[in-house]
């Protein structure tokens, strides 16, 4: 009989296993990324090859759809970006540079809420003494938080049978390791084996389990792909150690708007929210300068508003340069031809570099209107008005083409102390909305015309 094979060649990139070993990975072209790994022992197998209960057949009017119950993590802007709450069951995997604050906001929530819930805080990387004294700095009630430093995934597992916490942290996934897979921590097996164990136990148990994930040098969760699969909820933590504000947005989320946003401060007691985002993206100067202008995003469930900066200087090489900074490059070059085709302003010959301020990262199309005039006010070295706020999806046509969400993004700016809006015809309000004056176009060369 054929010998069976107790190893497997597994890419650490992406996830896919091979029988062979290769140099670069077949599937996603990396280098040095397949490592060899031992497999699990074979199970008995049964009459048709398995062995195991039988999962319970229901027809779907039998399955109870009563929605769990969420619990709040006493954070509102953190909430926001789990869609609501936490909920009862789910595994959460948040992500980031090191020193981001994934710990620190972890330790927060862990402290609130262990006064009326029992929480169990696992720690692979910190001794209990560093945890204590972290949440000692930071002032927060620790007395009823329960801690373990502990790394077999088997062990943590049993902790929480005995002493079942309705929330667990995991702190972090990259250090767990199942005793059935014979690899090193942070592998991609034991990655991937460590998260299927804790998923499946939050899953029978209702217990919410939060998982800390490390992130690779291109700002991707470092183990297997599958890894965001298996989970229910994906955040990142973005801001870099120059800034004092960080970011949190899901990726991923089961059970609330994906794309979510929730800002926090990063102060000497920990991550403090930002009740109010707006007011961070619009520290516009005093001084009325060309180049600047103010645009309603969407971000998850609520607009946003952010100023949008361009710079147009003369070229000195063959080729002009084009950088931007929280947009998208072939989105400004395309943009760029339509202002030279249907608003006779040529750019050919000008170095442009554009940046969106406050380092967030616009992904819609509704900014493209406010790029387009904030590249017409500084080449023609004219300010824009600092009442204006515009918002609109510019085509290949030179039409203005509506967005969603456009009564929410008016509001919003009339909130804010905006006069006038420059919106496409289809997002023209029905009733006019007290304070702010909306001048709705249809065509790319009306709204040139009006500034």
């Amino acid at each position: 009989m054929a010998k069976e094979k107790s190893t497997i060649f597994l890419c650490g990139n992406c996830g896919n296993d091979f029988s062979r070993w290769h140099g670069q990975c077949p599937d996603c072209g990396e280098w040095d990324t397949i490592k060899e790994s031992r497999l699990a022992p074979p199970v008995a197998k049964g009459r048709y090859g398995y062995a195991g209960e039988r999962a319970e057949v229901k027809t779907m009017a039998e399955v109870e759809t009563s929605s769990s119950p969420r619990f709040t993590t006493e954070l509102t802007e953190f909430d926001r970006v789990l869609g609501g709450g936490v909920v009862p069951g789910s595994v959460v995997l948040i992500g980031g540079d090191p020193g981001v604050g994934k710990s620190t906001v972890l330790l927060q929530v862990c402290c609130k809420l262990a006064m009326s819930m029992k929480v169990l805080y696992v720690t692979g990387e910190e001794s209990l003494q560093q945890i204590s004294m972290r949440a000692k700095r930071l002032g927060l009630p620790g007395d009823k938080l329960l801690l373990q430093a502990e790394t077999r995934v088997e062990e943590i597992c049993e902790t929480a049978r005995h002493e079942q916490p309705q929330v667990m942290v995991i702190d972090s996934i990259q250090t767990m390791q199942a005793a059935q897979v014979n690899s090193a921590p942070g592998s991609v097996s034991q990655v991937r084996e460590s998260a299927a164990i804790l998923t499946k136990f939050a899953k029978h148990s209702g217990t919410a389990i939060f998982l800390v994930g490390h992130v690779t040098k291109s700002g991707d969760l470092a183990g297997p792909r599958v890894l965001e699969h298996i989970i229910d909820v994906v955040c990142y933590i973005e801001g870099g150690s120059d800034s004092r504000f960080r970011i949190i947005r899901a990726i991923k989320n089961r059970y609330g708007a994906v794309n979510e946003l929730g800002v926090f401060a990063m102060t000497d007691t920990g991550l403090k929210e930002v009740k109010n985002p707006s007011a961070i993206f619009l520290s516009r100067q005093d001084e009325n300068m060309a180049g600047s202008a103010v645009m309603v995003i969407w971000e998850g469930s609520r607009p946003l508003l952010v100023e949008i900066q361009a710079l147009v200087d003369d070229s000195y090489g063959e080729n002009p340069r084009r950088v931007t900074l929280g947009l998208d490059a072939n989105r400004l070059a395309m943009l760029l031809a339509v202002i030279h085709r249907h608003g006779n302003i040529a750019t050919y010959n000008k170095d442009i570099y554009v940046n969106v301020v406050g380092g967030i990262r616009v992904m819609e199309t509704s900014a493209d209107l406010a790029l387009t005039l904030a590249v017409v006010s500084s080449l023609k070295d004219k300010p824009l008005s600092r009442d204006l706020v515009a918002f609109g999806e510019v085509g290949l046509a030179g039409e203005i083409r509506p967005v969603p969400g456009g009564q929410e993004r008016l509001r919003e700016a009339a909130k804010h102390g905006f006069k006038r809006a420059i919106v496409p015809k289809g997002n023209a309000p029905q009733q006019p909305i007290p304070g702010l004056e909306v001048i709705a176009v249809s065509k790319l060369s009306d709204a040139l015309e009006i500034i």
